[in-house]
């Protein structure tokens, strides 16, 4: 009794109530209401697999209580059948356009009501089905992509021996400021559609084009020579190129074009004298002039072979005094607004 499926009849007429529960009781838990604001008080303690619900009953009709169960995100997908005596194409069709399933006329025959009924909660269940293993590959998908996107970023990481930790501590950054920037509104408008999820995630990538930078540059214990940063720079347009070449083969994506953003440009200066391109103020894409000021205070705040760490208080008077200059003016004031939070996360990291 427990695994059966729950039917509601709602019908004025206690005939009609009493054909349809005779008729489908042996095979499905039946509740009868007697009008529309009956069944809703049930509704309360009780949702149905399906809804037999007539068209034609005083107080609230059919077609007004349709309306109400679409509105509602507890029941807008339990599948009704109208129930009536009508016979026009336009109130078929106004059903069909509220959302009903089907329409069976009274008087009804005892097995043209199991059979609809039967096909119905069928299909509902296989929709279920189907929807419920669409969710789930579409989870392990997401996983799936999250750890190529985490295993990328390490392949970098422990090829670069300077820089350890920074994925991750610019991820957290760019969780902070894209954050605080929406907060006050700074940009907000473009970013309003952002998955700000993906956003994070794709931000680990923006140093992937090191992947083509030899390691006797990358790993070089001192300064490099300007020939040799001449090629580290190539690593903005490596990266593009490393994720275009992602986009062909496996078609484009809201993800793949953020992950490209902050691998091109976030090497770029609000005054124009960055590279790969030399883009000036807002010519640089959002995520390359967010990933500026992060990527900039991470190496500042980090020791390297050939330089100390700056403390927190001095990098953040840098990124202040390069507000209009190599950074955004507006991000550089939202960044050094949450320096304090920036500062916990770098700890942490």
């Amino acid at each position: 009794m427990e695994n059966r499926k729950t039917v509601f009849i709602v019908d004025d007429n206690i005939t009609n109530l009493t054909v349809a529960e005779d008729a489908l009781s042996e095979r499905y838990r039946v509740i009868a209401a007697s009008s529309a604001a009956q069944m809703f008080k049930i509704l309360e303690k009780h949702k149905p697999d399906l809804i037999l619900l007539d068209i034609e009953m005083p107080g609230i009709t059919g077609f007004d209580a349709m309306k109400k169960l679409k509105a509602d995100g507890l029941y807008s997908n339990i599948p009704v059948i109208f129930l009536t005596g009508l016979s026009d194409n336009a109130s078929e069709a106004s059903g069909i356009e509220l959302g009903a399933v089907d329409f069976i006329a009274k008087p009804f025959s005892k097995p043209v009501l199991i059979n609809r009924i039967k096909n119905h909660l069928d299909i509902d269940e296989l929709i279920k089905k189907r929807t419920s293993q669409l969710v789930e590959r579409t989870e392990e998908l997401e996983l799936l992509k999250n750890s190529i996107v985490y295993m990328m970023a390490d392949i970098v990481e422990s090829r670069d021996k300077n820089t350890g930790g920074h994925v991750d501590r610019t991820a957290e950054y760019a969780k902070i400021l894209i954050g605080a920037m929406l907060d006050r509104g700074v940009y907000a408008d473009q970013m309003k559609d952002w998955n700000l999820e993906a956003v994070i995630l794709s931000a680990r990538l923006h140093d992937v084009g090191k992947i083509a930078i030899s390691d006797s540059i990358l790993n070089k214990p001192g300064p490099l020579t300007k020939e040799e940063f001449e090629i580290m720079k190539t690593h903005a347009v490596q990266g593009k190129v490393i994720i275009e070449n992602a986009v062909r083969r496996t078609g484009d994506s809201e993800f793949l074009q953020n992950a490209m953003l902050f691998a091109a440009y976030h090497h770029e200066r609000w005054n124009g004298t960055g590279y790969p391109y030399g883009l000036k103020e807002t010519e640089i894409p959002l995520h390359g002039r967010i990933m500026a000021v992060i990527d900039v205070y991470d190496a500042l705040v980090s020791e390297r072979p050939y330089k100390k760490a700056f403390s927190h208080e001095e990098s953040v008077k840098i990124i202040a005094d390069e507000s209009g200059k190599h950074f955004d003016p507006a991000i550089a004031r939202v960044f050094c607004d949450v320096n304090n939070i920036i500062k916990l996360n770098y700890k942490r990291g």
